[in-house]
């Protein structure tokens, strides 16, 4: 699945609030989970995926110990999707621009005919794509696909541990704000956001195959395989790796590192991708000294 889909369906997923597929049947699903510790401090770190049917058993025993154990949960961001004011805010300030060419001279021409179905199925008119900057134009395309695969934002994995923290009345906090998020993809150059427009309205046959890719690859805690998934879309792309990968992970290991200073447990839930390879979060962790555990 392309970097748009496999990174930032969290905020994605405020434009895909569909029902989600009803199962037929209960998946066991085994996700990958480490933690670091020292004398007082524990920090479990649990891969995620963003987007998740609702049949999938992802919970385990091991699991719901290091949960049941830790302080704080901590997100990439929050997206309320119950009250998305902020979260509008942020795309209207940094997601419109002036003088921008129109949405279909941003594909080229052999993808201008995928662009214009999407733009279709969105409901809103072309000239409203005209006004956004290339990301959010891809944004939004993306939430048309995630809502006619049947997915929401509501039935991953991170709204159900929110709930958790919520109800037990335990902080909840986020590695950045909307704002930042959105931010990585306002500054990067339009070449690779037009990449990633592009990767939004790929044919939904080939994303529905990718997505049931990652999808099994996650559920069983294949970092091997989710690292290798990741080097193929960002090989050509030096950009996106640096921006969207390598910067956010050195930013989220410097947080942990200051965590430790800290007594405590926390529970780090972020996707999965920044998790796996050798410019993971855990490698940069192990890098500095700090010992990784694998539990799950």
């Amino acid at each position: 699945m392309n970097l748009l889909k496999r990174l930032f369906t969290p905020l994605a997923a405020f434009l895909a609030l569909a029902q989600p597929v009803v199962a037929k049947a209960p998946v066991t699903a085994r996700p990958a989970l480490w933690s670091v510790s020292d004398e007082d401090t524990t920090i479990y770190l649990f891969g995620t995926i963003h987007l998740l049917p609702s049949d999938y058993q992802w919970r385990s025993q091991r699991f719901d110990q290091a949960l049941a154990s830790s302080d704080e949960l901590v997100v990439e961001t929050i997206v309320d999707l119950d009250h998305p004011q902020a979260f509008q805010a942020s795309l209207l300030k940094l997601g419109y621009s002036p003088g921008l060419p129109p949405i279909v001279e941003r594909v080229p021409p052999a993808k201008r005919a995928l662009l214009k179905a999407a733009i279709a199925k969105s409901g809103l008119p072309e000239s409203s794509f005209n006004l956004m900057e290339t990301w959010l134009a891809g944004f939004m395309l993306l939430g048309v696909q995630l809502r006619t695969m049947g997915l929401e934002g509501k039935a991953g994995p991170e709204e159900a541990l929110k709930l958790q923290f919520a109800a037990a009345k335990k902080p909840i906090g986020e590695l950045e704000t909307n704002a930042e998020q959105l931010g990585f993809f306002d500054r990067l150059p339009e070449n690779a956001q037009r990449q990633l427009l592009e990767g939004a309205i790929e044919a939904p046959v080939d994303t529905q195959k990718e997505f049931r890719s990652m999808l099994a690859s996650w559920s069983k805690g294949d970092v091997t395989s989710i690292a290798r998934s990741f080097n193929r879309d960002l090989a050509g792309s030096p950009e996106l790796m640096n921006s969207l990968i390598k910067q956010r992970n050195a930013n989220w290991s410097r947080w942990i590192e200051q965590r430790m200073a800290k007594p405590g447990s926390v529970f780090i839930a972020v996707g999965a991708g920044h998790l796996a390879g050798s410019s993971s979060v855990i490698k940069l962790l192990e890098r500095d000294g700090f010992r990784v555990h694998r539990l799950q």
